[in-house]
């Protein structure tokens, strides 16, 4: 006793190893102190342990070598304006599209719903709600993941036969890639809007739009995204919710071929007042760009690099190099972040789109360190920004070699998720995003930071895991 006494009489330090609310206990009361952020091992950090063996361990990191290697060496370009149902593989005039990993209409949430409503009618395959209500839940139309079809779409990420799209070339690899065209802000079908006003804007975009761009790309030939991206970083973007820089840049290239189009001086101008309006517009080439980077490595044997991440308003998928087309899917989470006035979060659909597919190139969230007048749109401050991409660091392999953050002494992007750092650090993905309104038909209600599910992440590790041991 005399001994405990002597203890508690003597100023303490004190570690502290679980709940860091004990730390938070001890500060308040001047106690000196240490929070160690530990667990007790799980089911799947013993997993984990399994890929240690120095053979399975020298596999991945030969096979992760590789996965790098070939998303570094990616040469993004635009090379046309093509029509869903002519150019992207596998379309029919009753295919839609959509974001994220598969999933029925029964299962579908508001916006997305909303937005294949919409397309129905853009379609004319219908022309009212009810009616394409009725038809989606029919059977006939056949429902797909848009990376199935070499394609991304933002938000509900909705492609129809007779959308115009981008059409990108990985000139390294030769693969395509495709995305719709960029709507604007407010009521857009992509945010699950299908008012009268979203389809006469998608017939404007079908019928003047894309003609003019689409002779504007004959006239350019290509255009280097590459370039386009590395410098709009430098420029205050990210790639994802922030495109000022992006799409003032793809203007200076497009515009002069614009004017030298065969179409009236009216209709010239009407798409370049469109562009010039629409902050967003390049967002629907920098996804398209991330896309055909990362489909290269969608077939490396032994890679633990996460090669898609996406959402369809119900489930967030996953899919990792060395499992090739498996989906590891779970629950979709809610968005935190600012909304609109007049919204709350009761109001929020759960995370939607394809748009993380930049952030799994390693822009979008993982470059917000670039982009600090970001966090005015998705919440959070200036340090905010640059801890989210600080943290990145902890679970990805590599910086990007063009890729470059003036503000951290132009380190490059964080590149190349490798799940397996995800389980070891418990440190998720950081995405940004829109947030859609969980009713159908009226559009986006705010923005903010969203992270996949762990499930995914775990569920990959065990299907690598049985993969192993049965070869």
């Amino acid at each position: 006793m005399p001994e405990i006494n002597k203890l508690f009489s003597e100023k303490l330090a004190v570690i502290n190893l679980g709940l860091e609310s004990f730390h938070k206990d001890l500060k308040e009361q001047n106690v000196q102190s240490m929070h160690v952020s530990w667990r007790p091992p799980n089911d799947a950090s013993i997993k984990l342990s399994i890929l240690e063996d120095e053979n399975i361990s020298e596999k991945i990191e030969v096979a992760n070598k590789e996965a790098l290697a070939r998303l570094l060496a990616a040469e993004p370009i635009i090379v046309g304006i093509g029509t869903a149902g002519t150019h992207i593989p596998g379309m029919t005039k009753k295919t839609i599209l959509h974001a994220g990993p598969p999933i029925a209409w029964e299962e579908m949430s508001e916006p997305l719903k909303g937005a294949i409503v919409g397309g129905l009618i853009y379609e004319k395959l219908v022309t009212t709600e009810e009616e394409g209500r009725k038809l989606a839940s029919s059977g006939e139309i056949i429902f797909d993941s848009c990376h199935h079809h070499s394609t991304v779409g933002p938000m509900a990420g909705v492609v129809t036969s007779s959308m115009p799209v981008w059409i990108l070339q990985n000139k390294a690899f030769g693969n395509f890639a495709y995305c719709t065209l960029n709507e604007g802000l407010g009521k857009v079908l992509r945010f699950g809007a299908f008012s009268q006003e979203v389809i006469d804007r998608l017939n404007w975009m079908e019928k003047v739009l894309a003609p003019v761009l689409r002779e504007a790309m004959k006239i350019k030939g290509s255009v280097d995204l590459k370039t386009i991206i590395a410098q709009s970083l430098q420029m205050g973007d990210e790639g994802h919710n922030r495109n000022k820089a992006g799409t003032s840049l793809l203007f200076r290239e497009l515009a002069p071929c614009i004017v030298k189009t065969q179409y009236s001086n009216d209709e010239k101008a009407e798409v370049l007042t469109f562009i010039d309006k629409n902050d967003h517009f390049f967002l629907n080439v920098s996804m398209p760009a991330c896309k055909c980077s990362l489909d290269p490595l969608s077939d490396i044997p032994n890679s633990t690099i996460v090669y898609t991440m996406s959402r369809n308003g119900t489930n967030f998928g996953i899919r990792v190099s060395g499992t090739g087309d498996e989906w590891f899917t779970a629950p979709c989470e809610l968005v935190d972040g600012l909304y609109f006035p007049g919204f709350e979060e009761s109001d929020a659909n759960p995370d939607i789109g394809d748009s993380c597919i930049t952030e799994t190139a390693g822009i979008g969230g993982f470059a917000m360190a670039t982009a600090p007048a970001i966090v005015q749109f998705v919440g959070g401050t200036t340090k905010d920004a640059i801890n989210y991409t600080t943290s990145m660091y902890e679970i990805t392999c590599a910086e990007n070699n063009t890729f470059k953050i003036p503000n951290i002494n132009f380190r490059g992007t964080p590149t190349g998720i490798d799940f397996r750092k995800v389980i070891e650090t418990r440190i998720l993905p950081v995405i940004n995003t829109g947030i859609a309104c969980n009713r159908a038909g009226v559009g986006q209600v705010g923005a903010g930071i969203v992270h996949p599910p762990m499930k995914c992440f775990e569920d990959a590790l065990t299907y690598f895991i049985n993969h192993h041991l049965r070869c």
